[in-house]
């Protein structure tokens, strides 16, 4: 095999102007793509530098939103970002203290969820 990442996750949203607003706003992710592609909005947001964007889908296209959950988002501070997320009206819980790290829950405004992690320590 000759998979090198995953290039897009598909986050199902009610609202995709909502949605690029948080995304953007809230997490930093840049617009990599936000194009009219006959009747569907093709819109896609990333982390800057990432190699694996998100689309904001739909449910037009086919998704029921908010149904996301599980995704790992690493970050360097947590601490500081969940500060962050917190003051720009994030649903934001924790940071907890794990045995495999620390790491926090992120709901978005259409409640995908996301694990906001710091890298773990050595052995995990």
């Amino acid at each position: 095999m000759n998979i090198t990442h995953a290039k897009i996750v598909t986050l199902p949203v009610s609202d995709q102007d909502r949605a690029k607003d948080f995304y953007v706003a809230a997490l930093g992710f840049d617009v990599i793509v936000d194009r009219q592609m006959g009747p569907v909005r093709w819109l896609q947001v990333a982390p800057k530098g990432a190699q694996t964007g998100f689309t904001l889908a739909t449910a037009e296209q086919g998704f029921t939103p908010g149904s996301a959950t599980g995704i790992v988002l690493e970050t360097s501070d947590l601490d500081a970002d969940c500060a962050a997320l917190l003051e720009a009206g994030a649903a934001v819980q924790g940071p907890t203290d794990l045995p495999w790290g620390r790491q926090a829950t992120l709901t978005d405004p259409d409640g995908n969820s996301f694990v906001l992690s710091e890298p773990a320590p050595s052995g995990f």
